[in-house]
């Protein structure tokens, strides 16, 4: 196991930007400090042939493109202070009102204009006995975004031994704040450039889903999967799926839902597994947090090219972001996103790689 350290470029203030590549004997990732964006992961199929299983880009340059930034798929990266989407981009919290961007229609989503994907966090390596990593450290000021309180940031990526890749979550604030944060990693376990994840098996072990309006915020109800495209609680393939005649699968263009996790709050337990067919890989994800947003990656469209000179089209890639619920600070029956002065925000999230 090894890490190399290697320049990728830099921002347009000059900033340099490293890219950090984590190596075990099965799997290489790559990981820049820019966004602490997962650029690339290297993954054995069942002749134990490596292919890259992440969207992305092999340069700094696409990343900062106009044409990235008008789409925002926000490849790989950290997702913060609160993944997912906040109506009206408006909250209240202890006594105040908080405005914050409307970068999603009339809604706040991933952060903001300029979330944790778009800041250069410290990197600093990582050696422990099950592998190896990178701890990344980002202070976000009080007001930045538009949100109160000044949070300190740590995320650390472990690479271990097992074939895991490790997210470990905290942060502080000195002023009651909301925090949700994720990773926003597109997976094609095909490896494949001209192939989607509609022939993707997905298991998902959530007896309910949040249900969305028309702008893709939570109606407030957790309903349950049965008898509806959403029951992901046996392997199933994607693609009939996103067939079905169902308003929500039309709001989102395919799947863009947080699925209610079984298990108990806060304690580690099995998110979603999904299985490649011909490649015979498997992906299997764990996470303390309550809730899984499954994405299908519906509003690629093609405008964006990544590595092999691959189209990102829509379906290119699928995201599993381990998270609080969407809207959480405006839905009073869902489990809080605040965090207040003197407590510490914690959450783990375990993405395992094999072949079956």
């Amino acid at each position: 196991m090894k890490i190399e350290k290697t320049p990728f470029g830099k921002l347009a203030d000059g900033t340099p930007v490293d890219l950090f590549t984590l190596w075990n004997a099965e799997l290489r990732v790559k990981i820049m400090n820019y966004g602490g964006t997962v650029v690339s992961l290297m993954a054995p199929d069942k002749e134990g042939k490596l292919k890259d299983v992440v969207l992305g880009f092999d340069s700094l340059s696409d990343y900062l493109s106009d044409a990235y930034r008008q789409e925002s798929p926000f490849f790989g990266a950290i997702i913060g202070r609160f993944g997912n989407r906040i109506a009206g981009g408006k909250f209240s919290l202890n006594g105040n009102d908080y405005t914050l961007a409307t970068n999603d229609g009339p809604n706040h989503l991933h952060g903001g204009e300029k979330g944790f994907d778009k800041v250069l966090w410290q990197a600093e390596e990582v050696y422990e006995e099950e592998g190896l990593g990178l701890r990344l450290s980002y202070v976000s000021e009080d007001g930045e975004e538009g949100y109160p309180g000044r949070l300190r940031v740590e995320v650390t990526y472990m690479l271990t031994n097992k074939n895991e890749l490790q997210i470990t979550y905290r942060a502080e604030t000195d002023k009651a704040t909301i925090v949700n944060l994720t990773h926003h990693s597109y997976f094609n376990l095909a490896g494949d450039a001209k192939k989607d994840i509609l022939d993707h098996e997905l298991m998902l072990p959530a007896d309910t889903f949040i249900p969305v309006n028309a702008s893709m915020i939570p109606t407030g109800e957790l309903q349950p999967v049965g008898g509806t495209p959403f029951d992901f609680r046996t392997p199933e393939a994607i693609a009939p799926k996103m067939k079905a005649d169902n308003k929500q699968l039309t709001y989102a263009k395919g799947f863009d839902h947080c699925f209610v996790l079984n298990g108990k709050p806060k304690e580690l337990k099995l998110a979603a597994s999904v299985f490649e067919p011909d490649s015979r890989r498997l992906l299997e994800v764990y996470t303390s947090e309550p809730g899984v947003q499954f994405y299908t990656g519906n509003n690629l469209t093609g405008a964006l090219t990544g590595k092999e000179g691959r189209k990102y089209l829509p379906h290119s890639g699928l995201c599993l972001e381990t998270q609080h619920f969407p809207d959480a600070p405006n839905q009073p029956a869902f489990p809080s996103a605040e965090l207040w002065p003197g407590e510490q925000y914690q959450s783990r999230t375990i993405f395992k790689f094999s072949v079956k």
